[in-house]
């Protein structure tokens, strides 16, 4: 059995959460945006608006494709304001404490009826529930970046989650035509146990001087036929959320292999975000 979903809510404005917007209102879903900074909510808006301008460019969609998704997509200024959401999905920063606070004001603000999904790459779905008073309908749907593009979402299946939850965000997903693989509740889950560990491991390499970031990148793409380095993809990313995993899977393996490199440490530390900040381990232009 599947709860059927027409309005959804969306916590964080920023990359991640602009683009699970945009893909819900593309597919005629009423999206509710919300994040405690204004700036950033007009900043979302123009960002789905230069997403759906390429897409129409390209010819992937229609101008009245374009306008019906714009029409969909509505920001709000206050978190009360999704109380009548069938799901709200949370797409802030990769930090247990934020999320956590977060999920509690969703507990306090919504319908008991409303499933709460975390956007999180890493982050024990088991404790965010635990955080609510209902945890049978919290979740974890991880998308992938950039959103509108990349076709996998990791459903995460907590302790106490529903199967009737499960299989609810199974469908809502097929329903945007991705792809939904459901995964257990470990750290890192699939996607980012394997994946940063070798991001990691790519630091190390610069690190230690055993290549440069473009040596590092060109043998992984040409070698191993990866369409992206792995450090340009850590750039992709962000340095910092990169960092956040890698300490996630780190405390919560509590093996030495998950140790995030000192070097990713020294650029988080320095501000060099990758693109976000305009210098990771390459320049970019802002």
């Amino acid at each position: 059995m599947t709860v059927a979903i027409h309005q959804i809510g969306v916590v964080g404005a920023g990359t991640m959460g602009s683009g699970i917007a945009q893909v819900f209102g593309q597919k005629g879903y009423g999206v509710l945006l919300f994040d405690v900074a204004p700036a950033q909510l007009q900043q979302a808006l123009s960002s789905i608006d230069k997403s759906l301008s390429k897409d129409l460019e390209k010819g992937r969609i229609s101008a009245k494709q374009k306008e019906l998704a714009l029409q969909n997509v509505h920001t709000c200024p206050e978190i009360s304001r999704l109380a009548k959401a069938d799901l709200i999905v949370e797409a802030v920063s990769e930090n247990f404490e934020v999320k956590k606070a977060v999920f509690k004001s969703l507990d306090a603000a919504s319908s008991k009826e409303t499933i709460l999904a975390s956007n999180t790459s890493s982050i024990s779905i088991t404790e965010l529930a635990a955080a609510t008073e209902r945890p049978g309908k919290v979740i974890g749907m991880h998308f992938m970046n950039p959103v509108p593009l990349m076709k996998l979402v990791e459903i995460i299946r907590g302790i106490k989650t529903s199967s009737e939850t499960v299989d609810s965000m199974m469908s809502l997903v097929q329903s945007i035509d991705k792809v939904a693989v459901e995964v257990s509740d470990a750290p890192g889950f699939v996607s980012n146990r394997v994946l940063m560990p070798m991001i990691n491991e790519a630091i190390f390499c610069v690190h230690e001087g055993v290549g440069s970031a473009e040596a590092v990148d060109t043998v992984m793409k040409l070698g191993m036929n990866h369409p992206m380095g792995p450090l340009t993809l850590a750039d992709l990313i962000g340095l910092d959320v990169c960092l956040d995993i890698m300490e996630t899977l780190y405390n919560g393996f509590s093996d030495s292999k998950y140790r995030p490199c000192p070097l990713l440490r020294k650029m988080v530390a320095a501000g060099l975000l990758g693109r976000k900040s305009g210098q990771g381990f390459y320049e970019y232009s802002r």
